[in-house]
């Protein structure tokens, strides 16, 4: 992890820290199932982001209102696109974050088609 992402994950609040981290981790177990190539770790805006070379960038933040959230582009259709799929389930803000309270459990089940559907964004169109 660059030293700067890690300085972003430890300044966020313990409990959102420990969702953030988890998030982290499945977007790089949903890379590797879907054979996406490299992802990229970098800072962006402030906040951890992962960018694989077809794909979106995905985005891992602490919104002003708490909790923790995972940021699409909002000129996508990623985030309406999983609230249609999802039945409207999760908190989301927009078309732009799928939002968690400190505490919540993350359904990987439900965000790994979102996260894979980031990733391949781009290959879509080819």
């Amino acid at each position: 992890m660059p030293d700067d992402v890690r300085a972003a994950f430890d300044a966020a609040p313990a409990g959102a820290r420990r969702g953030l981290l988890h998030l982290r981790g499945l977007i790089f177990a949903v890379a590797e199932t879907t054979s996406v190539g490299p992802v990229t770790e970098a800072l962006r805006w402030g906040q951890p982001a992962y960018l694989a070379p077809h794909g979106s960038t995905l985005r891992l933040g602490t919104p002003a209102t708490g909790g923790f959230a995972l940021c699409a582009h909002c000129r996508t259709s990623l985030i309406s696109d999983f609230r249609a799929m999802t039945g409207g389930r999760f908190e989301t803000e927009g078309n732009r974050a799928v939002l968690f309270a400190q505490d919540a459990d993350i359904d990987d089940d439900a965000l790994a088609p979102l996260i894979a559907r980031a990733l391949t964004w781009h290959r879509r169109a080819a």
